[in-house]
């Protein structure tokens, strides 16, 4: 990361070359530029060593052991915003390995078929295309992501909705989680370009609404009781939250000033409250904050 300096990297280093031990850095050209210069030099120190079949040598101002079996490799994504070129005495150092980008479709497939689909094929194909044309047709915003993270998240979302509603049809099930993954992160004139994909990859397909029934009547009571008009949206916003927290490990709320940030997750953590105290059956617990 950004916060790694040449300090910590002469110990990372010192480490390895004791032990002998393979390290590989992910996201090499995170590392400021400054940092990367000296940490050339250190690996230079090293593989000189090497070179010369040492079995001690001084490193930073130490004499330490050298354990010939030891290993560097890194990964790097140059085309990434805050990533840096390699400089040329460090690059050197290393002996490049291209990688491919990998077959979604394929990896899809093979997901949907663990997970129980019978009609993996073709649904990982519509998935891929959902969001290929969805990469290039809508905006660009910060938080969006149409890789394979993306991909894998709704392949295991769709795993689940099968497991819990066996009796919904393949393509409905995959339309719902697609819908549910990637709907509460979109600005809203992304929206209906989003909705707009998804009829032309699935045509005819009618998906109806869930119920959310006690959730969304604590909802209401709760902006009321913090004196807020219910606003639809608002409440949306409010039951996606919900809904996100069901498959994510940490989520993050983003907007402008006054766009309801705070007011969606106070109000969720209100509306559940209130639903535990009802000892209402499902995944309602009290809540807690630590500012």
């Amino acid at each position: 990361s950004e916060g790694l300096d040449y300090k910590m990297m002469g110990k990372f280093f010192a480490g390895l070359a004791q032990s002998g031990a393979w390290c590989c850095f992910d996201e090499f050209n995170r590392i400021d530029i400054e940092v990367l210069s000296v940490i050339a030099q250190q690996i230079r120190t090293i593989k000189s060593a090497l070179d010369a079949e040492a079995q001690r040598f001084m490193f930073e101002g130490r004499d330490i052991k050298l354990n010939r079996s030891l290993g560097f490799f890194v990964t790097m994504n140059p085309g990434y915003a805050g990533r840096v070129e390699l400089p040329d005495n460090l690059k050197s150092l290393f002996r490049p390995i291209a990688m491919m980008i990998p077959d979604y479709a394929l990896i899809a497939e093979i997901m949907l078929f663990s997970e129980g689909f019978e009609a993996a094929k073709e649904l990982s194909r519509k998935l891929v295309n959902l969001y290929k044309l969805s990469n290039e047709q809508l905006s660009r915003q910060d938080h969006y992501d149409f890789g394979m993270r993306a991909v894998k998240s709704v392949l295991v979302m769709a795993g689940k909705l099968k497991r819990v509603h066996g009796e919904l049809r393949e393509d409905l099930v995959l339309i719902r989680s697609l819908r549910d993954s990637n709907l509460p992160k979109f600005v809203a004139e992304d929206v209906p370009l989003f909705e707009a994909i998804l009829a032309d990859l699935f045509p005819g397909v009618e998906l109806a609404e869930p119920d959310y029934g006690l959730l969304i009547e604590h909802v209401d009571a709760a902006l009321q009781a913090r004196g807020l008009q219910v606003v639809p949206s608002q409440v949306k916003k409010v039951i996606q939250l919900q809904e996100t927290m069901n498959v994510r490990h940490g989520v993050m709320l983003v907007g402008p000033s006054g766009g309801g940030k705070t007011t969606t997750w106070q109000t969720l953590a209100a509306a559940m409250c209130s639903l535990q105290r009802a000892d209402v059956t499902g995944p309602f617990k009290r809540v807690e904050t630590f500012c």
